[in-house]
């Protein structure tokens, strides 16, 4: 049976829910101050984070804005974005299900709108980012974080064949140049980009994945075949039998004009 797109999305996060909730790498004030810093939240703003997962974004801001919404297209992670509120004892926060394609909100309703981790999942990058600026108020300020792959196109296929493997889900990691000509597509004007590394070791990330067929091993001789030109573009590298690699992630900010 073929299952569409969506519905390996759903299958995805709903068993990597709790998991991801818990990678400290992910959610660490290295990551996520960042994206803060960016998106440059006032005390009177309204914030919305598209694919909130389970809602660290949402929570990081909540100190800094009059109220911050997290929307996500799985029920479990938005159960996990609600018992880290509850942990957190975050009292204006709101949380929905629902496609970033068609987001449940009127035109111009919040005054930053964030997407952290979300881009390589979209099959339409430019209609998940027109809807983005939909719901995004004139002047306010949209900010999307996804890792990007190398300009070498060959180094960019093995990395997104290996990551497609790890995970059915996963669409595509695209290049810097890919994000600042959709951003212009959509008419924002070019985004600052803020850059940074997220360092991962294969064994840890396998034990959060849920593979093609369960297929760790797969993962691991495409990784481990990598290692003599870093085929990935991914500083992949073998220490001690441990293998290495980095996430490059860029944070693209701009204003809604």
């Amino acid at each position: 049976m073929i299952r569409s797109h969506g519905e390996l999305v759903t299958e995805q996060f709903a068993q990597q829910a709790q998991l991801f909730a818990n990678a400290p790498v992910l959610h660490a004030a290295a990551a996520l101050d960042p994206l803060v810093q960016a998106a440059k939240p006032q005390p009177t703003d309204m914030i919305l984070d598209v694919a909130c997962g389970p809602g660290t974004v949402v929570a990081a801001f909540a100190p800094h804005v009059a109220h911050a919404a997290g929307l996500d297209a799985t029920d479990a992670m938005i159960r996990q974005a609600r018992t880290l509120a509850a942990r957190q004892s975050l009292d204006h926060v709101s949380w929905y299900v629902g496609d970033v394609y068609a987001l449940p909100f009127d035109d111009g309703a919040f005054d930053i709108v964030t997407c952290r981790f979300a881009f390589h999942h979209f099959e339409n990058p430019a209609a998940a980012l027109r809807e983005m600026l939909r719901v995004c108020k004139s002047g306010g300020r949209v900010v999307v974080c996804d890792a990007v792959v190398s300009d070498d196109p060959a180094k960019a296929a093995a990395f997104n064949a290996m990551e497609r493997l790890r995970d059915p889900s996963t669409v595509a990691f695209r290049t810097s140049a890919y994000f600042v000509q959709t951003f212009a597509d959509a008419g924002l004007p070019v985004p600052t980009i803020t850059r940074y590394q997220l360092p991962v070791e294969m064994e840890a990330l396998l034990a959060t994945s849920f593979p093609l067929d369960d297929n760790r091993d797969a993962v691991r001789a495409l990784l481990r075949a990598a290692v003599p030109d870093d085929a990935i573009g991914a500083r992949v590298r073998d220490a001690d039998g441990q293998i290495h690699f980095e996430y490059a992630v860029a944070i693209f900010a701009a204003m809604n004009c």
